[in-house]
């Protein structure tokens, strides 16, 4: 059996974003999560907002979020409001109060769904209630078709740093197969807004393996964003969780991948029957990626990020959570991490609002987490920038992650994924472009073979 038939690209979540899995996290442990809330907070640790704002002018075949595409008017303005209420509740807790912002994060869905008056009266009743003017860090993410000149002028008026295009593709027939909303012009006439308004950092995000994509369509993507130069790309491998259009579609028709769109046929290295690209192909064009932008001078952040500059060029919101911040997640299904504590709001529309018009915090399910499984979450997190410093982890955990994980770090080693000295793990090229395959080696027993989310 060749690599490439062993990691084709099946249903189930790839992308590692947290530790312990999710589907650990429990109702029954919601009184933790509360407690949490009510302890004093400690002093060194940065706290972070995250605002989910959940809708979309379409729904994309990959998308595995909470989104809607259904909503009026007044939704929009009741959901707002809800959002409104939440975020002031939090500032009211012990663990919140007081506490002066590191970062704040619109994400979605779409946050540029909204228009520009919506944003303003948002954003102004956010910062009345907990102001962000301090942080080091506003980052908002844009569908570039939702975007117009006065929209990003309000935007960078409000105090957003870094603006986050979901350009994905720049191919009209593999953004419209895939069920994207936006056409390669919206993309150059917002980026080119954006750049003219002086935004301090500008992201483009790309996914390599949509359906449909090939090597000459993925060569010209790369080669497009460099000609926009972008303070940072981020690149995702495209995955196939279970709750997205993409896979009911499968499950319905009993394949393993999505059926070959009427774009091109199939071709290159992975690209079978399905026509979806294996893991290893996609490995071979992020790598490509990151050698073609090496070269035009960017760097490489983390296995998914790349920065022109990165000592002007930085992700706050990325850095302090895989370094342990609080961060309390608003907005419905969102997540946080608070006081050693993880924690997630319900899931559907109807009790998100309910709750909050009740005065009580939309809490859905939350764990506790012991001070072990909060070091392998840092490190797991740490591990995809592609170093480790031991010294950190001695210094916060009392302990020799050399020593304590010494198995599974030879394992890596010996496959070629990492190297190591006294002092630090570096990930080798091959093993950060397949780093989320390579993390649950570091899971404790209990947690692997589960369903992660």
């Amino acid at each position: 059996m060749t690599e490439a038939t062993q990691e084709k690209t099946g249903l189930g979540n790839y992308f590692v974003a947290n530790y312990p899995p999710f589907s650990f996290w429990k109702p029954a442990h919601l009184p933790a999560a509360h407690a949490a809330l009510n302890a004093s907070p400690d002093a060194e640790t940065p706290l972070g907002l995250y605002l989910h704002i959940p809708f979309c002018r379409k729904r994309c075949k990959f998308c595995y979020f909470r989104i809607y595409t259904d909503k009026n008017a007044r939704d929009v303005e009741t959901y707002l409001d809800a959002l409104v209420k939440e975020v002031t509740l939090y500032s009211r807790v012990p663990l919140i109060g007081g506490r002066p912002l590191k970062y704040v994060y619109f994400g979605g869905g779409t946050p540029s769904y909204l228009s520009a008056a919506q944003l303003r009266s948002l954003m102004e009743r956010l910062q009345a209630v907990l102001p962000w003017k301090g942080a080091e860090e506003v980052t908002f993410e844009c569908e570039p078709g939702t975007l117009q000149q006065h929209k990003l002028e309000t935007l960078r008026e409000l105090g957003v740093t870094r603006l986050s295009l979901g350009v994905e593709n720049f191919d009209p027939k593999i953004l419209e197969f895939n069920g994207r909303a936006h056409l390669e012009d919206e993309i150059h006439r917002a980026y080119g807004w954006a750049r003219d308004l002086g935004f301090a950092q500008i992201n483009i995000d790309l996914i390599a393996g949509m359906v449909g994509e090939s090597w000459d369509n993925w060569k010209q993507c790369v080669a497009k964003t460099i000609a926009l130069s972008p303070d940072s790309v981020t690149i995702y491998q495209m995955e196939l969780p279970y709750n997205t259009t993409f896979s009911k579609e499968l499950k319905m028709i009993g394949q393993d991948a999505p059926l070959t769109p009427t774009l091109s046929p199939p071709g290159g290295r992975g690209l079978g029957e399905g026509g979806i690209a294996d893991w290893p192909t996609k490995r071979d064009w992020v790598n490509y990626a990151f050698d073609t932008m090496i070269a035009a001078s960017y760097e490489v952040s983390s296995a998914y990020t790349l920065v022109k500059n990165r000592r002007r060029t930085s992700f706050v919101y990325r850095d302090a959570l895989w370094h342990g911040a609080d961060m309390f997640g608003t907005g419905v299904a969102s997540f946080g991490h608070v006081h050693g504590v993880h924690l997630q709001n319900v899931d559907t529309w109807e009790q998100y609002v309910e709750m909050l018009q009740r005065d009580e915090l939309p809490l859905g399910r939350a764990l506790p987490v012991e001070p072990r499984h909060r070091l392998i979450r840092e490190m797991i997190l740490q591990l995809k920038t592609g170093r480790l410093d031991a010294g950190y982890f001695q210094r916060k955990f009392g302990k020799n992650i050399l020593e304590e994980f010494a198995d599974s770090f030879d394992e890596l080693e010996r496959e070629g994924h990492l190297t190591r000295s006294a002092e630090d793990v570096e990930m080798t090229r091959g093993g950060l472009l397949q780093v989320d395959r390579l993390l649950p080696i570091f899971f404790d027993p209990q947690h692997r073979g589960t369903r992660y989310t």
